[in-house]
């Protein structure tokens, strides 16, 4: 029996990388993990085992045990979950002030997911060769809300091709999921990182102001040796998954903190006298946006959020 990474899934085809080897697998039998639905049962980034059935195809028959992953409910109205990607270093969420406009629920939706898994996730804000005055001083007001509750924020132009070297650094021997809505420049800037690639990319919808899927599945991509980045189709909503309400505190990073200095320690920062994080919030220290999500997400949950 053979084992390898899967690189890529097309509904019922995997590729499975095993040395230097890429090995067309379909599953035998049926998977499921933990009673879940998922449309995918495999994922970019699994580490399976597979028996080949010919020289370049074979059944993959077992999944080992996921370190983490990111998922989402799959589609507005579905019940069933997607896995985007297991098995990742770190996420960077690719995200836009306009061309189009990314909203802020939706960014914090998917990082109290990746929090939820113990996935590091650094944001970067694209299209900076685009934003008038305006945009610049809402794009330094975006960098502290995040900055705040203790993520690392980029600012760059893949267009321009400036401000990309810290992004460089921060991949170097890692393996990076790349995420975000459609049209905010996720294929693009893995051009950029790896010029040769030549990943399919298109402008975005002027009459909607909204991208264009052009990465249709997720695929592993090698950067440099030991350098991986996996491409994501773009998601127009995050729905979250697997928490409670009484769990989503815990992965807004900067609520949770704030919460240490409630008066009571079930607080759930809704109603009750002494809290600290209602308390900051009227202050100006947490940006209400955050709030607002945070509260969005308590009293909905589990709602999916759609930005379009």
């Amino acid at each position: 029996m053979d084992k390898g990474i899967v690189i890529k899934t097309t509904g019922s085809w995997h590729t499975v990388r095993s040395g230097d080897r890429s090995i067309r697998c379909r599953l035998k039998g049926t998977f499921r993990k933990l009673g879940m639905k998922n449309t995918n049962p495999v994922a970019v980034g699994d580490h399976v085992f597979f028996e080949l059935t010919d020289k370049d195809f074979g059944l993959i028959t077992k999944i080992s045990e996921r370190k983490n992953y990111i998922i989402r409910k799959a589609t507005n109205l579905s019940r069933e979950t997607q896995i985007m990607a297991s098995n990742v270093d770190q996420v960077l969420l690719m995200i836009t002030l306009e061309f189009p406009e990314t909203p802020l629920e939706f960014v914090d939706r998917f990082l109290i997911s990746a929090e939820a898994y113990h996935i590091p996730s650094i944001l970067l804000i694209n299209k900076t060769d685009l934003y008038d005055s305006f945009k610049m001083a809402r794009l330094d007001e975006v960098r502290e809300i995040y900055e705040y509750a203790g993520y690392q924020v980029l600012a760059l132009s893949v267009l321009r091709n400036t401000d990309l070297a810290p992004v460089k650094q921060l991949i170097q021997g890692k393996l990076s999921l790349i995420a975000g809505n459609s049209g905010v420049g996720k294929s693009s800037l893995i051009n950029a990182l790896c010029p040769g690639l030549h990943l399919k990319t298109d402008a975005i919808s002027d009459y909607h102001q909204s991208g264009k899927h052009t990465t249709t599945y997720p695929e592993m991509v090698e950067i440099n040796p030991g350098t991986y980045i996996i491409d994501s189709p773009g998601i127009r909503g995050f729905g979250v998954i697997d928490l409670n309400s009484n769990e989503i505190g815990l992965y807004f990073t900067d609520i949770f903190n704030l919460s240490r200095h409630c008066q009571f320690y079930n607080c759930t920062h809704i109603h009750e006298p002494g809290c600290a994080v209602i308390d900051a919030c009227k202050k100006g220290v947490l940006h209400e946006s955050r709030y607002r999500s945070y509260y969005k997400l308590f009293t909905d949950n589990p709602q999916k959020y759609r930005s379009g």
